[in-house]
C-alpha cells in the first residue's frame, strides 16, 4: 500500500522512537519530538512501538492512499478530514483506496503524528527509520517529504474504533512549567542571574524546531571570569562539553535555548540546567508565544517523574490492548 504526498505540510518527516546508542559519536537520537503521542498513534493502529510515523509541525500534510488502510492521528489539535468528512483524533479510523486525508488550521499544540497500520516502510539507518535532516540520513532520503513523494506502508492488522481515553491525552497549554534540574554550569551565573532564569516568564520565539527551542523575556547575569584557553569570548562559553537532551543554554545571557532530539551532542556553551526527560514532550508541543517557567527540581524528583511517565505509558497500553 502506498501513500502519496499531495501536499507536504510543514517540516513533515518520517520518525520513530529514536536512533539510540550513537550519541557518543555525535549522532543524536532524532525520533518523534513528542514520543508519547507518536507511541499512542502506533498503538491505536496495532503497530509495534518502534514503527515509523509521520510528524508535521504547525501544518499537516495532504495524503492520498492507494489502498484501504487504518490510520490514527495524535498530538496537536488540528481538524482531520477524509474525503471532506471529519475524522476524530486520538482514535483509529478507516480510509479507502483513493481517499485524501487532510488537515485544517492548528488549534492547540504544535506537532501532529500520523500512524498507518503496518508502519511507514523506509530503510533503517543505524537501527532507526527516523529522519536526521542535519546529517542527511534516515527517513525518506534524509529530508522532509515533498510533493510527489510516495511512501510505502507495511502489512498491518489494525482496526478502526480504538480510542485513547481523555485523561491520557496530553494537555496542550499556552502556559507551561518545565521541571528543570540545575547544572552542570549554573555556578557560572550570579545569584541574580540564576534568580532571573527561574523567576522570568519566558516566551517561546518562532525559532523552535527539532534542534532547539529559543525563548525571550530576560537577561541573565554571568560571573566575571578569565576567558579559558580554548573557549570563546561569549560570557557563557566553556571549553567543550557534552550536551544532554533538554539542556538549557543561554548564549550572551539573553535567550535560553532548550536543545531537543536533533541537536548536536556537544559544544562550547554552558548548560545552566536540563529540562527533565518527562517534560520534553511538553516542549515539543509548544508553539511560538507559549509562556514558560523553569521550575527547579531535584534529581530524585526527576526520576520520580520518569517513573510516573512509565506508568502512564503502561496505562495507555492497557487501554488499547
Amino acid at each position: 500500500m502506498a501513500i502519496e504526498i499531495v501536499a507536504p505540510g510543514l517540516g513533515c518527516t518520517v520518525q520513530d522512537q529514536g536512533r539510540l546508542g550513537h550519541y557518543d559519536v555525535g549522532i543524536p537520537p532524532s525520533g518523534a519530538l513528542d514520543l508519547f503521542s507518536a507511541l499512542a498513534a502506533n498503538l491505536l493502529v496495532g503497530n509495534d512501538d518502534g514503527a515509523a510515523v509521520l510528524e508535521a509541525a504547525y501544518m499537516g500534510p495532504q495524503l492520498r492512499f492507494t489502498a484501504p488502510a487504518v490510520v490514527a492521528v495524535t498530538g496537536a489539535t488540528m481538524p482531520v478530514t477524509v474525503g471532506g468528512q471529519a475524522r476524530p483524533q486520538w482514535e483509529s479510523f478507516d480510509v479507502a483506496a483513493g481517499d485524501l486525508l487532510e488537515f485544517g488550521i492548528l488549534q492547540q499544540g504544535a506537532r501532529v503524528y500520523i500512524a498507518v497500520a503496518g508502519g511507514i516502510e523506509v530503510p533503517a539507518v543505524l537501527g532507526s527509520r527516523s529522519t536526521y535532516a542535519l546529517g542527511g540520513f534516515g527517513g525518506l532520503a534524509g529530508r522532509a517529504v515533498q510533493v510527489g513523494d510516495v511512501l510505502e506502508a507495511g502489512e498491518g492488522t489494525g482496526r478502526a474504533g480504538r480510542r485513547v481515553p481523555e485523561h491520557l491525552r496530553p494537555a496542550l497549554e499556552r502556559e507551561q512549567q518545565l521541571r528543570t534540574v540545575l547544572g552542570l554550569y549554573d555556578y557560572r551565573l550570579t545569584d541574580r542571574g540564576l534568580a532571573t532564569l527561574l523567576d522570568t516568564t519566558w516566551t517561546l520565539t518562532p525559532v523552535a524546531d527539532r534542534i532547539g527551542f529559543r525563548y525571550s523575556g530576560g537577561e541573565l547575569e554571568w560571573r566575571p571570569r578569565e576567558q579559558p584557553f580554548g573557549a570563546g569570548s561569549d560570557p557563557s562559553n566553556i571549553v567543550d562539553a557534552g550536551y544532554p537532551l533538554g539542556s538549557i543554554q543561554v548564549p550572551g545571557g539573553v535567550e535560553p535555548i532548550i536543545l531537543h532530539r536533533d541537536a548536536v551532542s556537544g559544544g562550547g556553551y554552558a548548560m545552566v540546567g536540563t529540562v527533565i526527560s518527562a517534560d520534553l514532550d511538553t516542549v515539543a508541543q509548544s508553539s511560538p508565544g507559549t509562556r514558560t517557567r523553569f521550575r527547579p527540581v531535584s534529581l530524585a524528583e526527576a526520576l520520580g517523574a520518569r517513573a510516573d511517565r512509565r506508568r502512564r505509558v503502561e496505562e495507555l497500553r492497557a487501554a488499547l490492548g
